[in-house]
């Protein structure tokens, strides 16, 4: 019996506490409606009037807030200075045929690489250079031995032609 007397007073904590909970929303929310009439008063003063563009109203005590209709500017002066700069663009000594037609595909690669390509291509051709001149140093030798046999063939022909 004495778990259920346990319960019964576990159940009125509970909705003593829920009252108490209510009670505190309830104020809060007496607060807050205070608070927020007292916004509503202050927002209707601070209101804008309308302005009416394009709509016609029927109240009387409407149209003195409508605008009066507004008067197209004159654009003839705009539109001449416009058409006189386009003018001085468009000549024919300002067309730039490489602009007008389409790029490849690469292109912007090649716009890319190209100082790296650049000094490959040094570099490149230092090493070719330095290829030859070793060829000649290391042949310069072959050279002067086929020079002198070319040279030794050539005397002995002119000796047996001699001998003839």
């Amino acid at each position: 019996m004495s778990e259920v007397g346990e319960l019964q007073q576990a159940a009125l904590k509970r909705k003593a506490r829920l009252q108490e909970m209510k009670a505190k929303r309830l104020c809060q929310t007496e607060d807050s409606s205070e608070n927020q009439q007292t916004k509503d008063s202050k927002t209707d003063e601070k209101l804008p009037k309308p302005l009416f563009r394009s709509y016609q109203p029927i109240d009387e005590a409407l149209l003195e807030n409508q605008l009066p209709k507004a008067k197209p500017g004159k654009v003839e002066d705009n539109i001449k200075e416009q058409l006189a700069a386009a003018n001085l663009k468009a000549s024919v000594e300002d067309v730039d045929l490489f602009n007008l037609a389409p790029r490849k595909p690469d292109w912007d690669l090649k716009r890319d690489i190209s100082k790296r390509l650049a000094k490959l291509e040094r570099r490149t051709q230092r090493a070719i250079a330095l290829l030859i001149r070793d060829r000649l140093k290391g042949n310069s030798q072959d050279l002067v031995t086929a020079m002198n046999a070319t040279d030794s063939l050539a005397k002995g022909d002119e000796e047996d032609a001699d001998n003839d």
